[in-house]
């Protein structure tokens, strides 16, 4: 708890320092993670390298990240609500999974150092992009599967890679929904449709948990936190009215491309 109120206050220092240049960038990048998230996904690899570009440390830039992009969440899972009709039972087992799991993520991120973080975002950024990549060959592949289980038999076995997945997500979190969707299309029997509407309500529940806990305790720089939420959420909204004009391949594409060189340029930081 030390070690978090130190970090606290050096998040808060540096935070402070921003200039309104650096402010109006992040709002920048907040409002493309957020349009790209409601497209196509992975709007992470947008705005974690940009707080990492305003001298945040990566652990602090990490948690804030995840708090401001939380109400982000919430928009896609009212967007796809509709989807959860018929799932009660089911999604009340798998929610306490990924509310468990984000905490978890959460609690194993507050406890790692920032050494130990530094080295692991390059290759957390590479993993996010790498998932990304996948999301579209995986989502045709998934709906070529042929897929017969017992229910709620399934429901109970998806319970445990739910909460893995969202011990990531606590974590670090990009990449997270193409993770949960996999994993509830492989376990579940169900159509793509619902499934999506489904993990987009543990996506929120792994993300919300881990937030509220870094609002308590993480080194949130709460200013950038604060301008990139509204930009994020007006992103979301941008984006689901763009989203038959834009096309989410090359969206996503892009994304991945951003990934991969902000993944190799913190790689051969000294």
């Amino acid at each position: 708890m030390l070690e978090s109120a130190r970090q606290h206050r050096r998040a808060a220092v540096l935070s402070s320092s921003i200039p309104l240049a650096g402010l109006g960038w992040l709002a920048l990048m907040a409002f493309a993670a957020g349009l790209v998230n409601a497209i196509a996904g992975g709007g992470s690899l947008l705005s974690f390298p940009a707080l990492l570009a305003t001298g945040l440390p990566p652990l602090a830039a990490n948690v804030t990240n995840t708090v401001a992009l939380a109400p982000g969440y919430v928009g896609a899972a009212l967007a796809q609500r509709r989807q959860l009709q018929g799932q009660g039972g089911r999604l009340r087992l798998l929610l306490l999974a990924a509310l468990l799991g984000g905490v978890v993520g959460a609690v194993l991120l507050l406890n790692s150092s920032e050494r130990l973080f530094s080295a692991l975002v390059p290759w957390l950024i590479l993993s996010g992009s790498l998932l990304l990549a996948l999301q579209e060959p995986l989502r045709q592949w998934l709906q070529r599967r042929d897929t017969a289980r017992a229910q709620p038999q399934a429901d109970r076995l998806a319970t445990l890679p739910v909460f893995l997945a969202s011990v990531y997500g606590g974590y670090f979190g990009a990449g997270l929904s193409v993770i949960l969707l996999a994993l509830l299309a492989i376990t579940l029997e169900d159509d793509l449709t619902r499934l999506s509407g489904l993990k987009q309500v543990l996506a929120l529940a792994s993300n919300l948990a881990a937030a509220l806990l870094f609002l308590l305790v993480a080194p949130v720089a709460f200013l950038p936190a604060v301008v990139m939420a509204l930009a994020s959420v007006a992103g979301g909204a941008a984006g689901g009215k763009l989203a038959g004009r834009l096309n989410p391949q090359l969206l996503r594409g892009l994304v991945v491309l951003i990934g991969v060189v902000v993944a190799i340029l913190l790689m051969r930081r000294p």
